[in-house]
C-alpha cells in the first residue's frame, strides 16, 4: 500500500490513481451516512434516495481498483527488493498499522454504533468509553447486532482491506515464481486488445458461477470465497500488467472504447434496476453486464491515468506519502463527528459539509502535525 520508492520503477500514474482511489473511498464512506435504504454503522436523520446513483456508479469497481493498484505496486516492489526483503517490508507496513488501527483507532466506531442503536442503554444502562474498552477487550461477547462484528466480540471495520491484501501478498510469492518459471507471465504481454477485455471478464463470470455471489460479502476473511476470488483476481491482474510495456500501450489505446463501454454497461444496469429485474434470463444478463461494467471502468481508469497522469505531480507525491494514515483514520473521524453533529439538527447540506470538512481537516492535522513528526507514530501508521 506504499508509494513506489525507486525513481526507475516509479509509475506516476499509478501513484495518482492510488491517491484518488483512497480519496474516493473516504467520500464514499461519508456518503454512506446519508444514503437512503443502505445500512451503515450510524445513519443521519437526513437521508436521500438520489445519493444511491453516484454510489452505484463506483460501487462495483472502487474496491477492485484498490486491489488492482496494490497488485501493480506489489509487483514493482517484489522485482526491486527480492522475495525476502519484499515480504519483510510488506509485513511491517501492513501488519503493524493494521494491529495498531484495530486496537486503538477502530474501537470508537463500535462504541458510537452501540450507543446509536440503543444496545448500551438497553443492556448496560450506561457505559463510558473506558468501561466499553474493558468489556470490548475481555471478549465476553455482546448482545446481537451491537455493532458490526459484535458476534465475534471485536471488529476491524474499514481496515478489512489490509488483512485481505496481506493474504494475497503472501500467496503472490509462489504464484509469481510459477508464472516466471513457466513463462506464462511473458505470454501475458502478448495478449491483444480483445483478450485484455475478455479474459478478466470471463474470470469474474466464472467466479459468479462457481461461488454464490448472492451471498453478502462479509469482509470477515473466512467464509468469503466470492470476495476472495474477485479481489485476488484483480490483485493478480495488477501484478501481471505492472511492467508490461506492450500491454500498457494497448490499455492506453483502449481508453476511449473502455469509457464508452463502461458508460453503456452502467446505463444498461440502471435500466435493468428500474425494471426491477431479479430472476430469469434478464438476471443472468445483468450478471454478465456487471462483470463487463466492473472491468471496463478499471480499464478506463488505467488508460486515462496513463494518458493524463504519468508525469511528476508535486501534490500527488505529497499525498501519496500520507494516504495510508488518512485511510486508517478517516472512518473513525466520520463516525464520531457525524454522531455528535447529528444531535444539532443542522439540516442535510450543512451537516454534510461539516462532516466532510471535519474529516479532511482531522486527517490532515493528525497526519501532518502529529503522525509525520513522530518516528514511532510514522511506523504505526505505515509512513516509514
Amino acid at each position: 500500500m506504499n508509494p513506489i520508492q525507486s525513481s526507475i520503477t516509479r509509475r506516476h500514474d499509478i501513484d495518482a490513481v492510488r491517491v484518488l482511489a483512497f480519496l474516493l473511498l473516504i467520500f464514499y464512506h461519508i456518503s454512506m451516512f446519508y444514503v437512503q435504504g443502505w445500512g451503515w454503522h450510524i445513519k443521519s436523520e437526513y437521508q436521500y434516495e438520489w445519493v444511491k446513483y453516484p454510489m452505484l456508479l463506483v460501487n462495483q469497481w472502487r474496491m477492485p481498483l484498490l486491489f488492482l493498484i496494490s497488485g501493480v505496486v506489489s509487483s514493482l516492489l517484489l522485482r526491486k527488493l527480492g522475495q525476502s526483503t519484499f515480504i519483510s517490508s510488506r509485513s511491517r507496513r501492513l501488519l503493524i498499522p493494521f494491529l495498531f488501527g484495530m486496537l486503538l483507532v477502530v474501537p470508537p466506531q463500535a462504541y458510537i454504533q452501540a450507543i446509536a442503536n440503543g444496545t448500551i442503554a438497553q443492556h448496560f444502562g450506561s457505559m463510558n468509553y473506558l468501561e466499553f474498552l474493558v468489556h470490548y477487550f475481555s471478549f465476553k461477547g455482546w448482545p446481537a447486532n451491537s455493532f458490526d462484528g459484535s458476534n465475534i466480540g471485536i471488529t476491524w471495520n474499514h481496515l478489512w482491506f489490509i488483512p485481505y491484501l496481506f493474504v494475497y501478498t503472501i500467496f503472490l510469492l509462489p504464484v509469481a515464481w510459477v508464472l516466471r518459471h513457466t513463462k506464462l507471465e511473458a505470454l501475458f504481454n502478448k495478449v491483444g486488445s480483445v483478450g485484455i477485455i475478455l479474459i478478466p471478464v470471463l474470470l469474474q463470470i466464472m467466479w459468479k458461477v462457481v461461488f454464490d455471489d448472492d451471498k453478502p460479502i462479509s469482509h470477515a476473511l473466512y467464509d468469503d470465497a466470492y470476495a476472495h476470488a474477485m479481489y485476488a483476481t484483480t490483485f493478480l491482474l495488477g501484478y501481471l500488467v505492472s511492467d508490461k510495456t506492450e500491454l500498457w500501450s494497448r490499455i492506453h489505446n483502449l481508453r476511449w472504447p473502455a469509457l464508452i463501454g463502461a458508460v453503456g454497461c452502467f446505463t444498461a444496469l440502471m435500466t435493468l434496476r428500474a425494471m426491477g429485474v431479479d430472476d430469469g434470463w434478464l438476471d443472468h444478463l445483468k450478471g454478465i453486464i456487471t462483470a463487463f461494467n466492473q472491468w471496463l471502468w478499471l480499464l478506463c481508469i488505467l488508460g486515462w491515468a496513463k494518458h493524463w497522469l504519468n508525469k511528476p505531480i508535486s501534490y500527488i507525491a505529497y499525498a501519496n506519502k500520507r494516504v495510508y494514515p488518512w485511510y486508517i483514520l478517516h472512518q473513525t473521524i466520520i463516525v464520531v463527528v457525524a454522531f455528535w453533529l447529528a444531535k444539532l439538527n443542522l439540516g442535510g447540506p450543512v451537516e454534510f459539509a461539516l462532516v466532510t470538512a471535519a474529516t479532511v481537516i482531522g486527517c490532515f492535522v493528525l497526519t501532518d502535525y502529529v503522525i509525520a513528526r513522530n518516528r514511532t507514530l510514522k511506523t504505526l501508521f505505515g509512513m516509514s
